[in-house]
């Protein structure tokens, strides 16, 4: 689903260079057994890249895979090599399996199968290369190599010719991102690409160690990158991105952001991406009818084409790169991807006399100052009356109060501008921003019944989700919508009534939503006891709370981590007992906690009168991107409030 692209131009050297013998990765393997956890060691991992003048490339990847267990046969069964043939060719140039008896089978490429790859949302003709190397049994070594030309992820056509399609959009750059950690244990893993001796290439690996190198070969420099020994990387739970973690190789022959930011601006303007049109002028006049205000503006315009251009891509042609497709495509057929509803609404923006642009951004991981692409979406930019540009992304706020997402919070993006830009980030949204209050007051009955009334305040992210069933589902299927979110607190729950003024019109304010509820059996009941926590400390609206499903088992994190979004989680209630009932002093008593730091803080106050009993708690959540050191005050705070949320409250009759 990448939409801008990563030149990932390896290409190769002539396959009598790459054909090194894996003996002694072989030997090496059989003599460390390490490399024998898990199903498959990969003996060797050679990527060999070719770089023309032009930028396009030619490379060969080749793979020896020692086949361990019958997990490891069952893995292999096809090989599958990923291409879009808009940009690349790719074929298997061979393949043989090697028994452990010294015989050998080489299988017929000939017999390639060549199918769509699967697709969802966006159907821009990809395709995978597929060979089944037979039966295979532990001990087999697969050894295969596949040749390529072109480049990868640049969903651009830029020539007419077929030699022309292989050439990247920024002609004549080079660009890779070549990730270095690895799923099983890889003896050797080798990078080498080759360009011209007079393209100046930069250079970083990153998150790791590796050999290096860098020579001459007659007009050409070879630079070349090895890791011997390499392990699975480990994981930790909700953690970020391999990319921002796990060893990685960035190249680029690029200058600087700001070389490739006036590079992006000029191919659009040149291209014509945000020309007006009489339909489009006309649409956007009849929006901002009697609208002066700045940023009323701007958001009238952010949400009509959030709302009404739907998500969905299909090959038109030119425009499905860095090269955005024009306002006539876009407003005639009010379908596209992320760059399309961002191209729209740069057109109606500067219809409406504003200075809007394009900018990519990475949803999901860092992007590095070296140049190479990490981009997979593209939004907009406006230029404020004060000079500053802000950020605006129609893809991810359909029926969303924001104009731009949260849940993209401390990202990075570089904007189309015509005086160029670095690399920006995103800022962090605050968690008042995205409040999520409940307030219930409730009732048990003699039998254990629960009855009561729940007011639900959000505003944000959180508004988002509480207003989904109102936006998204037919009338009559609403209230079975809001009845499934009561059953998440049990199975029997039943809603009786429910009130939501202006759920639909999600501009006007925070959503307000009442629910009036019944839940039988809602408490365990005995002789003269009843046990059951409060009902606002149950898992009503757990979508919201993303933060419950991070594991707070650990003590610490090598790694940073990630949430949802930044959060204020609220929860208020006054339960009433049947006559008689106190809260047990013993198992429960009044009791308050207070956890505060810049990262995280919670705070509760649980206090009981008589047969009633009052909860009132508070949870904030700074960011959605966490580094390591930030884990001790998020996990006291998340565990502080999971603690409080699992306890269950003890209540005797005296």
């Amino acid at each position: 689903m990448r939409l801008l692209s990563l030149l990932c131009c390896s290409i190769g050297l002539p396959l009598s260079v790459m054909a090194q013998d894996w003996r002694a990765q072989q030997v090496e393997a059989a003599a460390n057994g390490a490399f024998a956890n898990g199903q498959q060691t990969v003996l060797l991992d050679s990527t060999s890249v070719e770089v023309s003048e032009l930028g396009s490339g030619k490379f060969v990847i080749r793979r020896v895979i020692q086949i361990n267990n019958e997990d490891g046969a069952l893995a292999n069964r096809v090989i599958k090599y990923d291409y879009d043939p808009l940009t690349a060719f790719a074929e298997f140039a061979e393949m043989k399996v090697y028994h452990p008896d010294g015989s050998a089978t080489a299988l017929d490429v000939d017999k390639v199968c060549d199918y769509a790859a699967p697709a969802r949302s966006i159907y821009w003709g990809a395709r995978q290369i597929m060979m089944e190397p037979g039966m295979l049994q532990p001990g087999d070594i697969i050894d295969y190599t596949i040749h390529k030309k072109g480049f990868t992820y640049a969903l651009l056509a830029s020539g007419e010719s077929d030699e022309e399609r292989f050439v990247p959009p920024m002609r004549g750059e080079f660009y890779d991102i070549v990730p270095f950690w690895v799923s099983s244990p890889t003896v050797r893993k080798v990078y080498r690409v080759s360009v011209p001796r007079d393209k100046e290439v930069q250079y970083e690996f990153f998150q790791g160690d590796c050999s290096s190198s860098v020579k001459f070969d007659g007009d050409r420099r070879v630079y070349t990158f090895a890791v011997n020994g390499a392990m699975p990387f480990s994981k930790e739970p909700n953690m970020v991105d391999l990319y921002d973690v796990a060893p990685k190789l960035m190249m680029s022959s690029t200058s600087d952001w700001k070389e490739k930011s006036l590079w992006f601006y000029n191919v659009n303007e040149d291209y014509g991406s945000f020309d007006p049109t009489p339909e489009a002028q006309k649409k956007v006049d009849e929006l901002l009818r009697g609208k002066t205000d700045e940023m009323e503006r701007i958001a009238i315009l952010t949400h009509w084409v959030a709302d009404n251009m739907r998500y969905s891509g299909i090959p038109m042609g030119k425009g499905e790169g860095y090269t955005l497709h024009n306002t006539h495509t876009n407003f005639t057929d009010r379908a596209g991807v992320c760059k399309d509803k961002a191209a729209l609404l740069i057109s109606m923006l500067r219809m409406a006399g504003f200075e809007a642009y394009p900018a990519m951004t990475m949803a999901g991981s860092r992007i590095e100052q070296i140049p190479a692409d990490h981009f997979n979406h593209c939004v907009a930019v406006v230029k404020l009356s004060n000079g500053q540009y802000m950020p605006l992304d129609p893809t991810w706020v359909p029926f969303n109060r924001e104009l731009w997402s949260s849940a993209e919070q401390q990202q990075n993006y570089l904007p189309g501008v015509p005086e160029g830009s670095d690399l920006l980030l995103t800022p962090v949204s605050a968690p008042e921003n995205h409040f999520l209050i409940l307030t219930a007051n409730t009732h048990v009955l003699s039998d254990g019944t629960l009855e009561g009334e729940v007011t639900v305040n959000a505003e944000g992210q959180s508004d988002a989700a509480v207003r989904r069933p109102f936006l998204q589902s037919f009338a009559d299927r609403v209230s079975r919508a809001l009845e499934a979110e009561l059953q998440r607190v049990s199975p029997q729950a039943k809603l009786v009534s429910y009130s939501c003024p202006d759920a639909k019109n999600y501009q006007k304010g925070p959503v307000v939503l009442k629910m009036k509820f019944r839940i039988p059996d809602y408490a365990i009941t005995g002789d003269g006891v009843m046990i059951c926590r409060p009902f606002v400390l149950s898992n009503l609206y757990s979508g919201i709370k993303s933060f419950m499903r991070v594991d707070t088992d650990k003590e610490s994190r090598d790694y940073g981590f990630k949430d949802s979004c930044s959060r204020l989680v609220e929860l208020k209630e006054t339960m009433t007992l049947p006559k008689g009932y106190q809260k047990d002093g013993v198992s429960t008593t009044d009791s308050s906690t207070d956890i505060n730091s810049d990262i995280a803080s919670f705070s509760s106050k649980i206090s009981s009168s008589g047969n009633t009993v009052t909860v009132d708690t508070k949870l904030s959540l700074g960011k959605r991107v966490y580094e390591a050191g930030d884990w001790t005050d998020f996990r006291n705070a998340v565990k502080a409030y999971k603690d409080l949320a699992d306890s269950e409250f003890v209540f005797v009759k005296k």
